[in-house]
């Protein structure tokens, strides 16, 4: 059985360890799962699997080397090498990393808390709750992500600044991991994915910032929609078999 997780196993301990999910963290979740179940488990970063999937047979198929991003209810990310996952890599949503003055005119925010104990971390303003609360920091109204982005859509001024400072703060830190992994191609899943105007913002944002230039677009929508993390489950898991037959 494959699974794909929303945090990640210490191959060390084989202990979970979930910020978005804090009675799994510090539990020995496959070993659990594999007593349960009375079978084999497999279990993966989700966003790690979103992007094997899409590595493999998906918007960036033939790629080299693959950032893939997702921007759902929090940010995870997974990296693909030569089609194959490199191990604790691509989790930028989590680190103090955050600007704190951003926007034009700029403004200056505080660092949120965030799941995994540190603050100032892309998951604390990068997914759809962070967007929503980056909105009610900047303008004290409590709207929720589908709410705002379509009132950006119809011009509205305050969702357009709170759009605005978004693409900035994420851009930034997202940017730097292109730069330093090379990737030829970043898919991008999860929720705030569906909004085209917004994946395409964040990819012109991103090109401005990276040393090298693209001819096309580097961040794209994701080819495999909301089954590419169960693909991904899947590819690791018949891996998995193939290792060990």
């Amino acid at each position: 059985m494959a699974l794909a997780l929303a945090g990640d196993i210490d191959p060390a301990t084989g202990l979970a360890s979930c910020a978005n999910i804090p009675c799994l963290t510090g539990t020995p979740l496959v070993a659990d799962l594999t007593a349960a179940l009375g079978r084999p488990v497999v279990v993966g970063n989700d966003a790690a699997c979103f992007v094997l999937a899409e590595a493999t047979v998906g918007a960036a198929r033939g790629q080299d080397t693959v950032f893939g991003i997702i921007l759902g209810t929090g940010v995870g990310g997974g990296l693909v090498v030569d089609g194959r996952l490199v191990p604790g890599a691509g989790e930028w949503g989590h680190g103090p990393v955050v600007k704190q003055v951003a926007g034009d005119p700029s403004v200056t925010l505080a660092r949120l808390p965030c799941g995994c104990g540190q603050a100032g971390c892309v998951d604390t303003i990068g997914g759809a709750r962070g967007l929503e609360r980056l909105h009610h920091a900047l303008h004290g109204v409590r709207l929720d992500s589908q709410a705002l982005t379509a009132a950006w859509h119809a011009g509205d001024r305050d969702a357009t600044r709170t759009m605005d400072i978004y693409v900035d703060l994420v851009a930034d830190p997202l940017a730097v991991v292109v730069n330093a992994v090379g990737a030829g191609l970043v898919p991008v899943g999860g929720g705030l994915s569906s909004d085209a105007a917004l994946v395409s913002a964040l990819d012109q944002a991103v090109r401005t910032r990276i040393l090298r230039r693209t001819r096309g677009p580097l961040l794209v929508p994701t080819a495999l929609g909301g089954a590419a993390g169960m693909l991904g489950a899947a590819i690791l898991g018949v891996r998995w078999l193939e290792r060990n037959r």
